[in-house]
């Protein structure tokens, strides 16, 4: 049986390590992928060589073919898998030309050539290099290869020279190295490579070189290498007894009334049912496949759980976690960090919708509070100040709400739930349940297990990483978005039903909370640690990255987001 280190490395590690070293690593150890415009156009260009995989014929064979036939017109084959146990090398070069014992790899590529004075970039060189010295091994002479460039439909040769050669294997012996190591390399510095590449918003190259103070990188320089919104959303079925199903590369989403509506797969991020809704094993294999997650949650918005597809395979990130879990100190810095950050979020809130002396001698008392929280030596005594940061929040929080008959049924003694007694409570327990499940998808997109947690301890049934990453969220984006409910009218009086068992939503208010939660969650802010324009949305799924990479040691602490 080989070993690890025996493996054969492909010719992509080799040309993803010659473009970025951390690039590679995210692809091929930690198992990262993104698609782009450029990635999409090269698989495109790449359809005619793909199509089916050819043998190379052996020199001999070819050489006495040609001259047999007396034609001197090279064999052409494409596709074709060669290996080398010698280099530790395999791969399949799109196109290979062999006539008269000589071999000449030709590789397809996207675009038009660079305007410098090779037509070519680095790692182009080393990748076409690497099929040269493959082709070697298999018996043929091979000094030159060629790129071809697909938009400008012109070769561009390459000399295989001795220096190329010695620094393709040079390369070759570092990229094996380099897979042995958990550790992400550093990112590239203020590179132009970034911005083309499809995994910037993964790699996130400038924040980390921010937090971690490499270079003379400015927060004002850090550059938003992801889009400021996604174009796909959740998808919400509410109406009870509603059936999912699939067409194509669409979900279908049928009712009682045979009305039935239709969303294109690319425009889903999210399929997220809330209550009695059937989903056909066609439509749970084509999500996915396609790696997009179905929530379950009640009509009362108890969340149950979530369905997804494989996800990230390496085992380094839980691996981080579970350690860090384990580790006192580690788990008392990020818990001071979630409780300090969801404390400060709750007071601005205050500090600028709350009305009254009591409102700003909460504010103040808050101010106080928050200043004990890096003193405290213990998990436990942290939950202390959070409960009472807590009760100094909630006791003034009806002063923000307009509606005179929401804000007097609000109990101001406490947060209550399980079941909610009044509205205002009923709406932020399903609100919470919805960001929840935001942070479970967000969490499981790094490869985290969100059912352990660091700050609120593994306990059946609750996702307990999701609640330790949605504190710092309750009140930029559910308590926020229930404020907004609230005061616009988007729900009233009628959207409730209280009984001694409780206060529940109605289907109408339920449909309203979704719609201002999804509204914030869209709402586009200046990123307050990187100064740049993103959603609430992409700041939950970015916080969820530079969780998994304080754990993995890439960045030196986790920050809480608070407003300014």
């Amino acid at each position: 049986m080989q070993n690890e280190t025996d493996q054969l490395l492909t010719i992509d590690h080799l040309h993803q390590y010659a473009y970025c070293p951390r690039r590679m690593h995210l692809m091929y150890v930690d198992g990262r992928w993104d698609n782009n415009a450029y990635t999409e156009e090269g698989r495109v260009v790449h359809t005619r060589t793909d199509a089916k995989d050819h043998v190379l014929p052996k020199p001999a064979e070819e050489s006495a073919k040609g001259q047999d036939d007396g034609d001197p017109t090279p064999v052409i084959v494409r596709s074709v898998m060669l290996s080398s146990e010698a280099l530790g090398l395999i791969g399949k070069p799109d196109l290979v030309e062999a006539g008269g014992g000589e071999a000449i790899p030709v590789d397809t590529k996207r675009g038009k050539p660079p305007d410098n004075p090779l037509q070519s970039y680095e790692p182009e060189r080393v990748q076409l290099m690497a099929q040269g010295l493959l082709l070697r091994e298999h018996g043929f002479v091979c000094q030159r290869g060629f790129l071809y460039f697909a938009a400008a439909r012109l070769r561009v040769e390459i000399a295989f020279t001795a220096e190329l050669e010695e620094h393709t294997r040079f390369l070759l012996g570092e990229a094996r190295a380099h897979l042995q190591n958990p550790s992400l390399p550093d990112p590239l510095d203020d590179s132009p490579k970034c911005n083309g590449c499809s995994l910037s918003a993964i790699c996130l190259p400038d924040e980390t070189n921010l937090l971690n103070a490499r270079g003379n990188l400015e927060i004002a320089d850090v550059r938003r290498l992801y889009p400021a919104r996604d174009d796909a959303l959740p998808l919400y079925v509410q109406d009870q007894g509603s059936r999912v199903g699939k067409s194509g590369q669409s979900l279908v989403v049928s009712r009682g009334d045979d009305e039935s509506d239709r969303f294109l797969l690319k425009d889903v991020s999210q399929l997220v049912l809330c209550g009695n809704i059937a989903v056909t094993p066609q439509s749970l294999h084509l999500l996915c496949e396609s790696g997009i997650a179905i929530a379950h949650l009640s009509t009362g918005g108890w969340f149950y759980g979530i369905t997804h597809g494989h996800g990230l395979r390496n085992a380094y990130d839980r691996a981080a976690q579970f350690a860090a879990a384990g580790n006192d100190g580690r788990r008392l810095t990020f818990a001071r960090a979630v409780v300090e950050a969801k404390a400060r979020n709750q007071r601005t809130l205050l500090r600028r919708n709350a009305a009254g002396e009591g409102a700003d001698s909460a504010v103040q008392e808050m101010a106080r509070l928050l200043d004990l929280i890096p003193r405290m030596e213990s998990c436990e005594s942290l939950l202390g100040i959070e409960g009472a940061l807590a009760s100094r929040y909630f006791a003034n929080w009806a002063t923000m709400v307009k509606e005179r008959a929401f804000a007097e049924a609000f109990d101001v003694r406490n947060r209550n739930r399980r079941p909610p007694r009044d509205p205002v409570n009923s709406m932020l327990s399903y609100g919470y349940a919805l960001l929840v499940k935001e942070c479970t998808v967000a969490l499981m997109g790094e490869g985290l297990d969100p059912w352990w947690g660091l700050y609120h301890r593994p306990r059946h049934g609750r996702p307990a990483l999701a609640l330790d990453l949605m504190e710092e969220f309750r009140p930029l984006v559910v308590d926020s978005a229930v404020l907004t409910a609230l005061n616009t009218g988007m729900v009233g009086a009628g959207d409730f039903e209280t009984g001694a068992s409780g206060c529940l939503m109605k289907p109408a208010g339920r449909k309203a909370l979704i719609h201002a939660f999804e509204q914030r969650l869209d709402q586009l802010i200046t990123h307050p640690m990187f100064d740049y324009r993103c959603s609430w949305r992409a700041v939950v799924r970015l916080q969820a990255r530079l969780l998994a990479r304080w754990l993995r040691g890439d960045i030196p602490r986790y920050e809480g987001i608070t407003t300014r």
